[in-house]
């Protein structure tokens, strides 16, 4: 005989609860106040990693001096990590389906901190490609594992603020690496920046693997609870092919690939060439182009909260679809109109000011990019987001190796921006045919 197990069922008062026994699925109350927890420490390993990443291109001009490498060679670095970030993706996605986001994002922060103190340890540009194209491998799975601890711990009605949240935290990283990362090579140099920054994320990894688990697993919190329906607690039983079927045959699954990947094609920009760039162009210090360069992440960071409120609201309203797609819409929208006059801008302030409102536009559209992740993946939402953040890491790499290359070739960066915004107009139609009702189609087999 299946032993049984008391589950939960809540209506929308938290008070209203009542318990029913069931043996086909796990159900069980959490309190509000633990499942934010979750949420508010996503968000901070999502601020650290994304502040890790960043610092090579606060430090960029004092480590390519000391390291006499020039620009094209630096987009090899740039695009090492993200060659590195995309390969391991699907894996760490799958990781996080099978081992749990416990245990695998703990190693994901493990392994990036480790680099990240490397990176200050480095004397050559072979090491300096090589460290950061591991140091690519280890962030890979944070945000897909990440996004697997939410699907975990989160209620459908809530999931599009907490997944905006979780990637606002990645925005705030961004901007106040930007802006402080000059100022700390100025003050400490930048190999002791490194180091600094890589023992912080070793902290943040003990604490995750020691205080957090992969999922609820009890009901004895004494404050106000609703529902959690969770699905059962075994991993994933299908084989790799199966998987694969699933995937080949859902139309949603190109969509959400494509439309992340021009998304993050123009918006790594940010964190890469936008400093140097702008410090080259407009013949301004480190330190002014630290926090122009910020400007942007700043407005990113708050198109993810709006966002994330956005399709929530929609979604209580009873209009899941629209949740879904009004946003990126709009957001794909908005970038695209923006990108087309920047490279005609003179100043510094007007050229920011435009590529901030491409960059609100991108992130306007990431929150539902990373529900519907989870609508349409279910127990696999992790193995999807990982896809879709490969396809994002893909659009990073092309945009790290262009950027300097068209530039060379075009004499300026015109051509760049247009391509761009084609490829952001293209995304805004892929939405008008995502349907997150339509689930993967995943046939149950035993692994092996």
């Amino acid at each position: 005989m299946s032993e049984s197990r008391v589950n939960t069922v809540a209506t929308d008062d938290p008070d209203q609860v009542r318990q029913v026994k069931s043996t086909d699925r796990s159900e069980r109350i959490v309190s509000a106040r633990r499942r934010w927890e979750v949420v508010a420490a996503v968000v901070v390993v999502s601020f650290l990693t994304i502040l890790a990443r960043v610092q090579i291109s606060g430090a960029k001009v004092e480590m390519a001096r000391a390291l006499k490498v020039d620009d094209v060679t630096f987009g090899l670095i740039f695009g090492a990590f993200a060659f590195g970030y995309a390969v391991f993706m699907v894996p760490c996605g799958l990781l996080a389906d099978r081992w749990g986001p416990r245990k695998s994002l703990t190693l994901s922060v493990l392994s990036w901190s480790v680099f990240t103190l490397c990176t200050g340890l480095v004397t050559g540009v072979v090491t300096l490609v090589a460290i950061r194209f591991l140091f690519g491998l280890g962030e890979a799975g944070v945000f897909p594992q990440a996004t697997r601890a939410l699907h975990n711990w989160t209620l459908p009605r809530e999931r599009g603020l907490a997944l905006g949240l979780l990637n606002m935290g990645s925005r705030l990283g961004a901007a106040v690496g930007l802006a402080i990362t000059p100022l700390s090579v100025e003050r400490l140099g930048w190999r002791q920046s490194f180091l600094a920054l890589g023992i912080v994320g070793l902290i943040w990894a003990a604490i995750w693997f020691g205080r957090f688990r992969d999922r609820p697993e009890s009901n004895s919190d004494r404050e106000p609870n609703i529902l959690l329906n969770l699905e059962a607690d075994t991993p994933p039983a299908t084989n790799g092919r199966a998987l694969m079927r699933a995937f080949l045959s859902s139309r949603n699954s190109y969509l959400i690939i494509y439309e992340y990947f021009a998304s993050q094609f123009t918006f790594f920009i940010c964190l890469s060439w936008l400093l140097p760039f702008a410090k080259t162009r407009y013949g301004i210090s480190t330190s002014q182009a630290g926090f122009y360069a910020s400007i942007p992440l700043y407005c990113g960071a708050l198109a993810m909260w709006s966002g994330g409120v956005v399709v929530d609201r929609i979604y209580q309203a009873g209009r899941w679809k629209l949740s879904r797609v009004l946003t990126p819409i709009m957001g794909f929208a908005l970038a695209t109109a923006s990108m087309l006059p920047a490279p005609f801008m003179h100043s510094v302030g007007w050229f920011v000011a435009c590529f901030a409102l491409t960059t609100f536009g991108l992130d306007f559209t990431v929150s539902a990019s990373w529900t519907v992740c989870c609508d349409v993946g279910g127990r696999y939402s992790g193995t999807l987001s990982a896809a879709m953040n490969t396809a994002g890491a893909l659009g990073s790499l092309a945009s790290a190796l262009l950027f300097p290359i068209l530039i060379r070739w075009a004499g300026n960066i015109t051509l760049y921006f247009y391509v761009a915004a084609l490829l952001n107009a293209i995304a805004l139609g892929s939405w008008i045919f995502m349907e997150p009702s339509t689930p993967l189609r995943v046939e149950r087999q035993p692994v092996g």
